[in-house]
């Protein structure tokens, strides 16, 4: 075989596993678990594609992480979608610990209840 072609070969090949690298590792359909009233994070942000983790779990009631609850009682039919976990979560003075405590309660909760899913701390948090 020519060298020239067996260098030419080689070269297409590290250009295609360079760019099938760098696709595998775009962020692009990686979202996160985001609220602005994290400021410095102990550990980094959760990775958590919405879809994909409502395929998995089989639902589609928003309203299982979506909550709202109005004197003690969760209103069924209403959905904080458009709404920061914080703005419920730290109302009344309540600090940064509870909302955590809150994303670990319902998120955790939920994987442990259902025996699915990530319970440990570097399972979720990956960075």
């Amino acid at each position: 075989m020519n060298k020239r072609v067996l260098m030419l070969g080689l070269a297409v090949m590290l250009v295609m596993s360079g760019f099938a690298a760098i696709s595998g590792f775009s962020q692009d359909e990686v979202n996160y678990v985001r609220d602005s009233a994290f400021g410095v994070r102990i550990r980094g942000m959760v990775p958590f594609v919405h879809d994909e983790h409502n395929e998995k779990a089989g639902t589609e009631d928003c309203t299982i992480c979506h909550h709202v609850y109005e004197g003690g009682e969760r209103l069924e039919f209403e959905t904080s979608e458009d709404m920061e976990c914080s703005e419920c979560h730290m109302a009344g003075g309540k600090d940064e610990m509870d909302l955590m405590r809150a994303y670990h309660l319902n998120c955790k909760g939920c994987h442990e209840e259902r025996k699915a899913g990530p319970v440990m701390c570097g399972e979720c948090h990956l960075e």
